[in-house]
């Protein structure tokens, strides 16, 4: 069942051979080829921003598409090495470690871009999303965490950090700074699309048509795979093992997975996840997953913390506003609710 704007809907159900075991956000086997003489194709993975990154590429020949993934991952390992905060020589964390100095770092073209995008969607979010909610220090998501709610004294403290007019850029000269100490950046949420579309963007300055990059849930899909669609498994956030439905998509676009399944733990007798209201210090409470599909990054771009922060209420009035964006929303009462688009298109799991 899922709701609309209308109320209650039936989907038809999805092949039960299809979804057993299978896994969050994924690439299924794909349907029966179409295309009369298969294209070369070449699937790839490698440890990336945080989690795993598969590349699946087609094209005139292996050696072709072999240069085209090396270089792909290239350039999303170029732009990681600059927007971490994991590595203490990254641009971002030259930003941080300099918090309330004064000093003002020239940073790269790609990464002023993503702070000037992490700025605008604080604005437009009216704050749901904050790129300086990196001041929140004290959780700790990682494997093997002692899985500890920081004391409210400290999140107290830590939250007045967040603040992203205090994120101080320079467009003329290109540099950014955060105005005090103990400030700090966190661009998970607006980077990491963007990295990956640059990986997008390699694949087809070598004239590959048809490929996905596959980052840890976030998915671009280009063109089909072997005349078919790509068919894309959604992982169902009240239980993770299972897929909540299939999603057949072709030509060009993006579907980005926020949840609050990946990284968390149990504590205080709840789950403590790793998305972060900037409001509280605590994890969002409005949804349990979220699921993002439009034709190109710009539409869905940090959005995923936002929705699960904002819930139902915050994603209707958004796609209202923006029509190009479809959202699959699992709230905490176990409902699902999606916009028409998504809703027609997705074949659910009986």
């Amino acid at each position: 069942m899922l709701d609309d704007e209308g109320g209650v809907s039936r989907l038809r159900p999805a092949r039960r051979a299809l979804l057993r075991a299978l896994p969050m956000l994924a690439v299924l086997n794909p349907w029966p080829t179409l295309a009369s003489t298969p294209e070369p194709e070449l699937r790839a993975s490698r440890a990336l921003l945080g989690t795993r990154v598969d590349v699946i590429a087609q094209g005139p020949s292996q050696a072709l598409l072999l240069q085209a993934v090396e270089s792909a991952f290239a350039e999303m390992s170029r732009l990681s090495a600059l927007m971490s905060r994991y590595e203490a020589d990254s641009e971002t964390s030259r930003i941080n470690q300099s918090a309330g100095n004064g000093q003002a770092w020239a940073v790269s073209a790609e990464l002023f871009s993503v702070l000037r995008m992490g700025k605008d969607l604080q604005q437009r979010t009216g704050g749901l999303f904050d790129p300086t909610i990196g001041a929140l220090k004290n959780w700790h998501f990682e494997a093997g965490n002692p899985g500890i709610v920081p004391p409210a004294a400290e999140l107290a403290a830590q939250r007045r950090l967040i603040k992203a007019s205090d994120l101080i850029l320079d467009a003329q000269a290109q540099t950014a700074r955060l105005a005090r100490p103990g400030m700090a950046l966190d661009l998970g949420g607006v980077a990491k699309l963007p990295i990956l579309q640059a990986g997008m963007r390699k694949l087809q300055d070598w004239g590959v048509r048809n490929a996905l990059i596959n980052g840890g849930g976030d998915v671009f899909y280009l063109g089909s795979h072997q005349g078919a669609a790509w068919r894309l498994g959604l992982r169902d956030p009240r239980r993770p093992e299972r897929l909540l439905g299939v999603l057949p998509v072709q030509g060009e676009g993006v579907l980005a997975a926020s949840g609050d399944y990946e990284r968390c733990f149990f504590a205080e007798g709840q789950k403590q996840h790793h998305i972060l209201d900037p409001r509280s210090g605590r994890p969002a409470r409005a949804a349990h997953g979220v699921s993002l599909w439009a034709p190109d990054v710009a539409a869905v771009n940090g959005l995923g913390p936002a929705f699960m922060l904002g819930g139902r209420d915050f994603a209707r009035e958004w796609v209202q506003r923006h029509p190009s964006l479809q959202v699959l929303l699992v709230e905490p009462q176990q409902a699902l609710w999606a916009t028409p688009g998504l809703r027609a298109k997705l074949v659910l799991a009986a």
